[in-house]
């Protein structure tokens, strides 16, 4: 049978009229042109239709007002921490085995997370990592104490035949060319199919394909990277818990639990709040964001800051402190506690008119590549793109890209770095606050809650990203994430660095000023709020990335050698 992925490629005009229309795509014979029948992504507009409330028996949630006028918005969230705990046996009542597939950037920590969960409150539920046969991720999950011969590590097939909550965390294009074929009809009617990210949503839409309807389909997306997931949880074991938010969704309630199944589950990893969102809403904010600021714009800002400043007669070492380590370590970490609108407050006199002045130039350029990044995912274009190099992979596997000059530099800054001399450059902060309320403001027109824009936009990058690029370096994390995130990092940093030298830079060289009208706006927007709730709600430790963890930090083993012609 022809793969899924290669029918893609044989009609990809037809199949983007398909794709991601709110109805049941038409058969490709019905199309009467592929320009006249395209319809965007149908989206939520939380100022129109009003906020996400979900229904619990098990948890107590809250509403909260996470923007007032003129852009009103309650949402219902749910609070973690380790007195939840108890609370997760009910919500899983009914599952006997957990099924976590694959070993990547997610499932190690998720895996790890929901066994000692399960172990602390004394249940007997068993979380069984499942591997194909001969994966060099095996040696990998017996080290953090899984193993054949307590039924916790199995091979792929029949784990996920023997397990009621199926966790497929394997990357987004093995799920694209499995799910249908070696996946779902091993998954037993009744249990539940748990996604950490809606990519496999997309690509079914694409093709004319649905999910199941005897199985439940949840999502639990962890808004920072599997590493942090799973040493914020062991961090969090001496403040009453602590984590990386998530997300979830339902997309389909077979067997009328799933909301329940869902929110244990993301407690039971250690999640400090959990918010509602729809796996379509998820998968465009998600790979939108992890092209944008989170990894590919701020790779692309540090590029050609560390470029332009030396242009400007500073030492590489001093180029780097002022562009990469201004960013990673006085900026997010300010954010992080106080909100973006407290960078711009912390700036006085001409440090202030710098900030604004970088502000106003490069917020438009910046903008520009983000609607293109949305665009690119809305239509499925992104999607299938990241399938397409999945097909490619084994010929031309992902390179490395701490090997230039930029990045050597950083090694040797860090290694010599005194935190309290690391320099807050206004021209620094300007970019890359700009960046992030463009890309902000691209969700809030395309509708999306503000809980999901805070996280997407915010704190996964200020409280999860970040802080291991800040340890590690930018180009350590652009390295280690999912494949898909380090496709779209690789693709759209180039973009950034262009944009922003083209247009923002050759603006403060020609003198044009500051924007009022733009900071005026920037300041007033309604967005400050959502994020001053959340940094409300982060938890009460920041995240520690070189002490001593089981967490899977490195995943150079999932980098392969070009295959030799």
């Amino acid at each position: 049978a022809m793969p899924a992925t290669r029918a893609i490629l044989l009609l990809p005009a037809l199949h983007a009229v398909a794709a991601f229309s709110p109805l049941s795509p038409p058969s490709l014979s019905k199309i009467p042109s592929a320009v006249s029948s395209i319809r965007p992504l149908s989206l939520r507009n939380s100022r129109k239709v009003g906020p996400y409330m979900f229904d619990t028996k098990v948890f107590q949630k809250e509403t909260i007002e996470f923007s007032v006028n003129p852009d009103p918005s309650k949402e219902d969230i749910l609070r973690g921490g380790r007195d939840k705990f108890p609370l997760v046996k009910k919500a899983f009542e009914g599952i006997k085995k957990i099924g976590v597939i694959g070993w990547g950037s997610q499932a190690p920590a998720q895996g790890q997370n929901l066994a000692d969960t399960l172990k602390e409150i004394g249940s007997d539920i068993k979380v069984t990592v499942g591997l194909r046969a001969g994966s060099p991720s095996w040696k990998a999950a017996q080290a953090v104490g899984f193993s054949e011969a307590d039924g916790t590590l199995g091979e792929q097939s029949a784990v996920i035949k023997e397990s009621d909550l199926v966790m497929l965390l394997i990357s987004d294009a093995a799920q694209a060319n499995d799910y249908k074929s070696k996946i779902e009809p091993l998954i037993k009617p009744g249990a539940t199919l748990g996604l950490s990210h809606g990519f496999l949503l997309g690509h079914l839409e694409s093709i004319g394909e649905t999910f199941r309807k005897d199985i439940n389909v949840v999502l639990v997306a962890p808004k920072g990277m599997g590493p942090s997931v799973r040493r914020l949880y062991e961090q969090g074991k001496t403040v009453n818990g602590a984590g990386i938010n998530s997300s979830f969704a339902v997309h389909q309630d077979a067997t009328g639990r799933a909301t329940e199944i869902a929110l244990g589950w993301a407690i039971a990893i250690g999640s400090p709040f959990v918010f509602e969102t729809t796996l379509k809403e998820e998968y465009c904010s998600d790979i939108y964001g992890e092209r944008g600021i989170l990894l590919g714009a701020v790779h692309g800002i540090v590029e050609v800051l560390f470029r332009r400043y030396m242009s400007q007669g500073m030492t590489p070492e001093d180029a780097f402190k002022n562009s990469c380590e201004s960013i990673t370590g006085p900026i997010t970490k300010t954010i992080s506690k106080k909100g973006i609108l407290s960078v711009y407050q912390m700036f006085q006199g001409e440090d202030k008119k710098r900030f604004e002045e970088a502000y106003s130039a490069s917020y438009t350029p910046a903008k520009d590549v983000l609607a293109e990044i949305y665009d690119e995912v809305k239509s499925g274009n992104e999607i299938r793109s990241v399938i397409m190099h999945g097909d490619r992979f084994e010929k031309f596997p992902i390179g490395k890209i701490d090997a230039t000059f930029t990045w050597k530099v950083g090694e040797k800054v860090r290694a010599a770095r005194k935190e309290d001399q690391i320099p807050l450059n206004p021209t620094t902060a300007g970019m890359y606050v700009a960046t992030m309320m463009a890309q902000i403001d691209v969700l809030r027109e395309n509708g999306h809650s503000y809980t999901e824009i805070v996280n997407e936009s915010v704190i996964e990058a200020v409280d999860s990203l970040c802080p291991y690029m800040h340890a590690k370096g930018v180009a350590f994390m652009v390295d280690n994430c999912s494949r898909t995130a380090r496709l779209g990092s690789r693709k759209w940093a180039p973009r950034f660095d262009y944009m922003l030298e083209q247009q923002a830079c050759a603006d403060l060289d020609a003198k044009k000023g500051v924007n009022q009208g733009m900071i005026d706006k920037f300041v007033s927007n309604p967005v400050h709020h959502a994020v001053n709730e959340c940094c409300q709600l982060r938890p009460p430790v920041d995240i520690s990335t070189t002490g001593a963890s089981t967490a899977q930090d490195d995943l150079s083993f999932t980098f392969r050698e070009s295959v030799k012609n």
